[in-house]
């Protein structure tokens, strides 16, 4: 096994945390990515050992239109930061990987560059896709060309052209002999070219071993991109949308059925997360903020590689404002949060759950198994080489009791509360406290743990972030950069995965709650569109298909499949990327 198998990641936003300038002047570099120094202590104490930072490398804003691969942020610093950056994260354990964006380069980047001089004589022309000359943008460049997501900010690489794909593969040489960085979270992975990425994994293979490809990945069936020949993970998206509703509409049915639809696609190593930098924090995002705990018992322990996103292990709140994602990756000062461990109740449990996690193999490598199911409560085991690991979580106000399958133990303690269970009958009971989780382990076979409170009250948390960034006047150039950005709105509600939903009938053991749950799928189910249907040639390649055709061929594959809901149709609606589409077609089997 590798070490990304179990991993815990800490994923940072650097110029957001930095408080580095929304545009680049590409003036003298600013050392500001070595204020993140002392974070590494904290990434270790909370029981993290992998951080994904980025973007890191010269851009013109947001950090995703990149001027420049083998160069830091002027904004962030010097190469040399970003080496004795990594080494310090090394000196205490902790892996690093980089954001890779090589589906599109910035207007700066010098291809790009190149063409505006040269037009239909630069040498770089077919680094791009569709440059046409007949055409024009609102830049005036007398030419046109394709981009992502609409956004002429983001010209798109023609990665089947041999030149593009050997200078990617050479960049990803130089990060690991510069930087010495163990892998790449690539952006837009759902419009990588296929074979682009597995040129990317026979590089990833040559420059170090164990070098992990993790892939941005919204919609489709995950196992197209996680395989031996592309990626090693991607993005969990179906499970963090399940994960803030399952608890928001109290139906654990969602998140265990979004857990066997993901167990379908193969034993995949998926990427799992509450927030981003691209989505609301999810203190934010959850009805009942007690729900904190439950949720994150669930990221811990659930299969695949957990991860945070900076700041929220502090409960701090993050919201899409006027289409902008700036309150979603602000600067924090550490110091502010110095005793956090010991007075945050979402700090000290996030803490508990790296530790416990980091010695209970089970979470990392065992298998799954659903143990009892109903609206408010859930539980499953992680079973591996004979030891079981039973997880119970429960989004009710009252405490809930549940009876238990339980392995070769005589009594099983619980990590989080110290709380101890005799075994009876090969089973345990166990009382599961209100908005609440649990880890169970057989006392005696697993490390003993140092029970902490982490009863998690909406008062205990700091009500606002402080925010480092100089307030500087907004230019046309600014609000242009801020609607082009690659993060925004309309890709965050993008990302909004629907789960499948849930069958109830399927279930004997449904309460009364389920029946209402059912109830409503079924209204929503069949309520009209106002949309006039669209016919699909069967005989048409999804390439050659409007976004309309490709929704239409997409609704028609899930109604094959099953019953359609209206949030299905409405995520289905929300895309409107091309490239996207066409992945997400073709992920039907």
């Amino acid at each position: 096994m590798s070490w990304y198998n179990e991993a815990i990641f800490y994923h940072i936003y650097p110029l957001g945390l930095c408080g580095a300038p929304k545009q680049n002047e590409y003036t003298t570099p600013v050392h500001r990515l070595n204020t993140l120094l002392p974070w590494i202590n904290h990434i270790k104490e909370i029981g993290c050992t992998a951080l994904y930072i980025g973007p890191l490398f010269e851009s013109v804003g947001h950090g995703y239109e990149t001027t420049d691969y083998k160069k830091l942020d002027s904004r962030l610093g010097t190469n040399e930061d970003l080496t004795a950056f990594v080494k310090a994260c090394h000196e205490k354990g902790i892996k690093v990987i980089f954001d890779g964006v090589f589906n599109h380069t910035g207007r700066d980047f010098f291809a790009f560059k190149d063409i505006q001089k040269n037009r239909e004589h630069s040498q770089y022309l077919n680094w791009y896709c569709n440059v046409n000359f007949w055409g024009n943008n609102e830049y005036n460049d007398g030419f046109s060309y394709d981009n992502w997501g609409g956004y002429n900010l983001l010209v798109k690489l023609n990665q089947r052209n041999p030149e593009v794909q050997n200078y990617i593969c050479d960049v990803i040489r130089y990060w690991v002999s510069e930087f010495d960085v163990d892998g790449i979270r690539l952006d837009a992975a759902d419009v990588l070219d296929f074979d682009f990425m597995r040129a990317l994994r026979r590089t990833a293979e040559e420059v170090k071993p164990d070098f992990w490809l993790m892939g941005e990945v919204i919609h489709g069936d995950y196992s197209r991109w996680v395989n031996g020949e592309t990626l090693h993970s991607v993005t969990n998206y179906a499970l963090h949308k399940a994960l803030y509703s399952g608890h928001n509409d109290h139906n654990y049915f969602e998140i265990a059925h979004t857990v066997k639809y993901l167990q379908n696609m193969g034993n995949l190593d998926l990427y799992n997360f509450v927030d981003n930098h691209d989505v609301e924090r999810i203190y934010t995002k959850l009805s009942n903020k007690a729900h904190f705990n439950p949720v994150h018992v669930l990221l811990y322990t659930l299969p695949g590689v957990p991860s945070i996103y900076y700041g929220s292990e502090f409960g701090i709140e993050g919201r899409k404002e006027r289409s902008s994602d700036d309150s979603l990756r602000p600067a924090l000062v550490l110091a502010d949060y110095a005793d956090a461990k010991e007075t945050n109740p979402c700090t000290a449990l996030v803490a508990a759950l790296g530790k416990i996690r980091q010695n209970t193999p089970a979470l990392s490598y065992g298998s799954y198994a659903e143990l009892q199911l109903t609206n408010r409560q859930f539980a499953f085991a992680r079973d591996l080489d004979g030891v079981r690991v039973v997880v119970t979580v429960n989004n009710d106000d009252n405490d809930a009791w549940m009876n238990l399958p339980a392995g070769n133990a005589s009594e099983y303690v619980g990590t989080l509360t110290g709380q101890k269970v005799s075994v009876e009958g090969e089973r345990i009971n166990v009382c599961v406290h209100a908005n609440s989780g649990e880890i169970w382990v057989p006392a005696g076979d697993m490390p003993e743990y140092t029970p902490v409170k982490v009863e998690v009250k909406e008062k205990s948390v700091k009500e606002s972030v402080k925010e480092e960034t100089p307030a500087a006047e907004e230019t046309a150039v600014a609000e242009e950069t801020t609607v082009a950005e690659k993060t925004s709105a309309t890709k965050t509600e993008e990302k909004e995965t629907a789960s499948e939903s849930t069958d109830v009938n399927t279930i004997s053991t449904a309460t009364k709650e389920t029946a209402a749950t059912e109830e409503k799928v079924t209204e929503a189910s069949e309520k009209s569109t106002a949309k006039e249907p669209v016919k699909v040639d069967p005989n048409k390649a999804p390439e050659d298909m409007t976004v309309e055709e490709l929704q239409a061929a997409i609704l028609a594959k899930m109604a094959s499949n099953g019953p359609v809901t209206d949030q299905m149709k409405k995520t289905v609606d929300d895309n409107i990327w091309h490239d996207s589409l066409v992945n997400w077609l073709k992920s039907f089997r």
